[in-house]
């Protein structure tokens, strides 16, 4: 296989890394980049001078795919190893000492089962690939890596028809203000819960009709009973849907993944599963109905329907507003080594909001009692109130990629941002004040 300019660039860049000294570079590539073959690519060169590599991969699913690829593209296997990082840390001291060490999806890289495979072979040459160099606590990954190889961007890829152009639709806000937080993501029972009101974002049958009708899908859900329930919607609607998962018998999974790529099947319901490196037929729409924190988990379900076929155009419908979070798919981050500065709570509806007394008539933030006359409000419990007819519009850019509301420059930026956080039209007024802009 003929590798691209930036294929080749990567591994060009890699080899001065270590000219220079570096050990462990992290290399940059979007999803469909093709860093599987860039890997591979740099594994022969390696194995064909006697040397041993070892490719350490986060799930068991993936060493049969990477071993396939890596055997079909002329890799000495007899000198290469993938291996799955939590099997590989068990048994390090009964392995032959690699020269060279590939981490896929290196944002992974500085999890303690990782550093003690690092630790365990300190001559080894390392090289890392991922499309997002961050963790998901904001934790920066010059813990582990020391130079940071950035490739093609999104758009990059796009106009060289590397990639596919997509269509991105969304609610103008969506509301996770009730969902739990744990382990740094939503509480996948709290979305759940939440995703089963369909009127709340929108009906998933009727919005793919409209919008993606006739295209194979994957549906990404956040719990295994949310995923089975959407196939059984989707059948319900004489659409074909199938549900898989981490527990689907592998010949079951096999079998229904091969009817997907012959188009029996036109529906892939599934949680998390086809995300990071998990190889599946080609699609041109992906559902998003899991809310997330995590922007690798999101660029990486994102952009599953944007591999590239001639005369194709993606649609990507998103239920739960991730790219208010994130941006879209081909948006283009600053990335670094470093860890994100920590940084003061951004404020919430609940900051904001204002009462009146109705006995003193004064105006002041939510409390339980009066400030200035001390009237006590009666406890109430607060009712949620559910949106009778979700909407979803056709998002083309959006705020910037501001993070803090400090970066906002004036009020309409500022009024985009509450938007995008889902804040109260009062949050404008406050931010505006405290930040001394008046225009």
């Amino acid at each position: 296989m003929e590798l691209r300019d930036y294929q080749e660039k990567a591994i060009n860049d890699i080899h001065n890394a270590w000219a220079h000294g570096f050990r462990r570079p992290c290399v940059v590539m979007p999803c469909g980049a093709g860093k599987s073959l860039t890997a591979a690519e740099i594994a022969k060169r390696t194995t064909d001078k006697g040397n041993r590599v070892l490719f350490l991969v986060h799930r068991q699913e993936l060493c049969q795919q990477i071993f396939e690829t890596f055997d079909s593209y002329g890799v000495d296997m007899l000198f290469c190893e993938v291996g799955m990082v939590q099997t590989v840390c068990r048994k390090t001291h009964r392995m032959l000492p690699p020269s060279l060490i590939i981490t896929d999806e290196n944002h992974h890289c500085i999890a303690a089962s990782y550093r003690k495979i690092y630790d365990s072979f300190p001559k080894a040459w390392c090289a890392g690939f991922t499309a997002t160099p961050v963790r998901l606590n904001g934790g920066g990954l010059g813990e582990v890596c020391d130079k940071l190889i950035i490739g093609p961007t999104v758009k990059e890829l796009i106009g060289r028809h590397c990639l596919s152009p997509f269509d991105y639709y969304a609610p103008p806000v969506a509301d996770l203000s009730g969902l739990k937080v744990r382990n740094g993501d939503y509480a996948p029972e709290d979305i759940e819960a939440a995703l089963n009101k369909p009127k709340i974002y929108g009906d998933v049958i009727s919005c793919y009709k409209s919008l993606a009708k006739g295209r194979q899908a994957v549906c990404y859900c956040a719990t295994v009973n949310s995923s089975k329930h959407m196939a059984e919607e989707f059948n319900g609607n004489g659409i074909s849907a199938a549900h898989i998962d981490g527990e689907t018998p592998k010949a079951q999974r096999a079998k229904i993944i091969e009817n997907f790529r012959q188009g029996k099947i036109m529906i892939l319901c599934n949680v998390d599963l086809i995300s990071e490196g998990f190889d599946v037929p080609d699609c041109s729409a992906v559902i998003l109905l899991r809310p997330t924190k995590s922007l690798t988990l999101y660029i990486q379900q994102s952009m599953r329907c944007m591999r590239y076929k001639d005369g194709k155009r993606a649609v990507i419908i998103d239920h739960v507003g991730n790219v208010h979070r994130f941006g879209l798919p081909d948006r283009e981050f600053e990335w670094s080594l470093e860890p994100k500065p920590t940084r003061k709570k951004e404020p919430t509806d609940e900051d904001f909001k204002m009462r009146q007394c109705p006995e003193c008539f004064a105006n002041f933030p939510t409390a339980p009692a009066c400030p200035y006359c001390g009237y006590v409000f009666p406890a109430g419990n607060r009712v949620i109130e559910e949106s009778k007819e979700a909407r979803l519009e056709r998002i083309t850019e959006t705020v910037r990629g501001y993070s803090r509301p400090d970066q906002c420059r004036n009020r309409e930026e500022l009024t985009a941002y509450g938007k995008m956080k889902g804040y109260k039209p009062g949050w404008v007024w406050y931010a505006s004040k405290e930040m001394k802009i008046y225009r």
